[in-house]
């Protein structure tokens, strides 16, 4: 089977399909704050994220399932249950120094209070252990709000060592997300004019209807969006959750699952599924996250240097492909063929039919000898669909400048 390299857990290439398999609800993995108001608006489908109840789908087939919602996203606001993003607080004297050692990026340079940031941590081997976004809310307070891994185990072991003056525990704080073109207008109506000239990956701490919340200009969709992180979740969950519904009804409001579709054409990896802890941010691609110039030590920095040096031998890449129309999450990690007849050299991590290019789209992992764009392969789609035609693309597929995020709408660009 193609691993692309050697792993200590190989991955698993064994094309099993969409088992009927229904998904257990029980005590031993957490429901958030917000379980019950999903299973309210219908959830259909959930998955297990970071040890809690995760919701994939909403919309039925009538409504035309994901890409009905994926319709809502792209044209009028979205609302998310996200509160699988676990918020890991660091805290204390030492907050600054503990959070330096453990991101690959200074944030003691990029880091004011206030600004939030999308960063990787590595293990010493340079493999990635979690992408979070990191929330700076005070000097001596940050929020990492994780992917799906325990990261506050990890820094509790880290401090065992470094014996560090900081608190490290998980908060009760839940986010949601606000997602779509119509988000600015919807949250004016909640907010007023207090959120106007709120930039990109900048935070607003302040009350909604008396609640605690801290807002950022961020989210995993590519479109414009907001985070709100509710202070004191448990408790005023179902208060919250409300107000937001009723926000939106002017605005064609639709809770919907995380746009997964959308995620891909903006080239947003998902942390298990296109990257994981034997995976590192040169393979991923996530170069941009390794600063050779950082001085201060931090863990993984003698790896990433030496791997930055020596190269890699995998790529993940973008592809265009043919075949019906993929409009569910794939099961299994497809292969990847250099040709039709030709030996499995990677595997799909994620794919999608999008809209904005008009036909399948995929992440892959491939040998770096097949990343140019242009390159031709073949993908092993589910036994009904057989093989079909892929073409390396770049990556993202659409919105490269990440322009509609920050409040632009992007042109369309050939292919580099």
């Amino acid at each position: 089977m193609p691993q692309t390299k050697d792993r200590n857990v190989p991955v698993n290439l064994r094309q099993s399909g969409d088992a009927d398999v229904r998904m257990l609800i029980g005590t031993r993995v957490r429901k958030s704050p917000f379980w019950h108001k999903s299973v309210e608006h219908g959830v259909r489908a959930v998955t297990v994220y970071n040890h809690m109840y995760h919701p994939r789908l909403y919309f039925s087939e009538e409504q035309n399932a994901l890409m009905g919602e994926y319709y809502y996203l792209t044209n009028h606001v979205t609302l998310w249950n996200v509160a699988v993003e676990r918020q890991i607080m660091v805290k204390g004297p030492d907050a600054q120094d503990f959070v330096n050692r453990v991101v690959t990026r200074d944030m003691k340079k990029k880091m004011p209070v206030d600004k939030a940031r999308y960063v990787i941590l590595c293990d010493e081997e340079g493999g990635i252990i979690n992408d979070p976004v990191l929330l700076r809310v005070a000097e001596d307070e940050y929020w990492f709000s994780i992917s799906d891994s325990d990261l506050l185990l990890w820094f509790k072991g880290l401090n065992q060592g470094w014996n560090m003056d900081v608190e490290l525990k998980e908060i009760d704080v839940s986010p949601v997300q606000v997602q779509g073109p119509k988000a600015q207008a919807m949250m004016r109506d909640i907010f007023g004019d207090e959120l106007d000239g709120m930039k990109y990956y900048e935070l607003k701490q302040t009350q909604m209807y008396g609640m605690d919340v801290v807002i950022s200009r961020t989210g995993f969709s590519g479109e414009v969006g907001y985070e709100i992180y509710l202070r004191n979740a448990t408790a005023d969950a179902d208060r919250f959750w409300d107000a937001l519904v009723r926000a939106g009804e002017p605005h064609d409001l639709r809770v919907i699952a995380p746009g997964h579709i959308r995620r891909i054409e903006a080239g947003i990896m998902s942390f298990g599924q296109d990257m994981d802890i034997e995976t590192n941010p040169f393979e991923a691609p996530l170069e941009w996250q390794f600063d050779p110039e950082k001085e201060d030590w931090y863990v993984g920095k003698e790896a990433l240097h030496r791997i930055y040096q020596d190269g890699v031998e995998r790529k993940l890449v973008g592809l265009v492909m043919g075949g019906p129309r993929i409009t569910w999450y794939n099961s299994d990690f497809w292969t990847v063929r250099d040709g039709s007849d030709a030996a499995d050299i990677g595997y799909v991590t994620s794919a999608f039919y999008s809209p904005k290019m008009e036909c399948n789209i995929a992440l892959a992992m491939v040998p770096k000898a097949y990343k140019e764009a242009g390159t031709k392969l073949y993908v092993d789609l589910p036994a009904e669909a057989g093989d079909v035609e892929a073409t390396v693309h770049r990556v993202p597929f659409y919105d490269p400048d990440k322009q509609l995020p920050r409040g632009s709408y992007p042109q369309m660009q050939a292919a580099e």
